[in-house]
């Protein structure tokens, strides 16, 4: 057993590497490259937009997250958050698009159906979070007492008055 002054330094990691919808998008890039790689070769071109597309989204959903988790506003880290939750309902959309191309067939995206679910599910938590209105700056409700106003107006006059008598 290493001791623990000799063990390996920590591995700095990212705030976006932390997320759990993250490690899942990755998780699922992972097992749509291999499909996309066989659909690509075995449906000899009828299939090839599909399958770029569905590549792009993929990297999309990623690519956002990690963004909009580096976004300081509220409502600019939703806005990453709501992109990378459309680039995932893209994939599952790409993924129906190439069983009804006949490329690949249904019980083959169930499971990446299922990491996309989970996805869209996380993302939308996030956007829910982050998307509201920014409220660093803000004046609290005021309730104007115009009669009291008046009041001390009155007074201020009649001081005034009395001085340039």
């Amino acid at each position: 057993m290493t001791p623990p002054s000799q063990s390996q330094p920590r591995r700095a990691a990212f705030d976006h590497e932390k997320l759990r919808v993250y490690q899942v998008e990755l998780e699922f890039l992972a097992w749509v490259s291999p499909l996309i790689d066989e659909a690509k070769t075995s449906a000899r071109g009828k299939g090839r937009e599909v399958c770029d597309q569905l590549d792009r989204a993929s990297l999309s959903a990623l690519l956002n997250t990690a963004e909009g988790n580096g976004k300081r506003r509220g409502q600019v880290r939703a806005k990453y958050f709501d992109d990378a939750r459309g680039s995932a309902t893209e994939c599952a959309a790409c993924l129906d698009a190439m069983v009804a191309k006949g490329i690949i067939p249904p019980e083959s995206i169930l499971e990446g159906k299922a990491m996309l679910i989970q996805i869209v599910s996380m993302l939308c938590g996030l956007v829910d979070r982050f998307d509201q209105p920014d409220c660093r700056c803000h004046e609290e409700t005021v309730e104007y007492r115009i009669a009291e106003l008046s009041e001390t107006a009155e007074r201020m006059r009649k001081r005034t008055r009395k001085r340039t008598i």
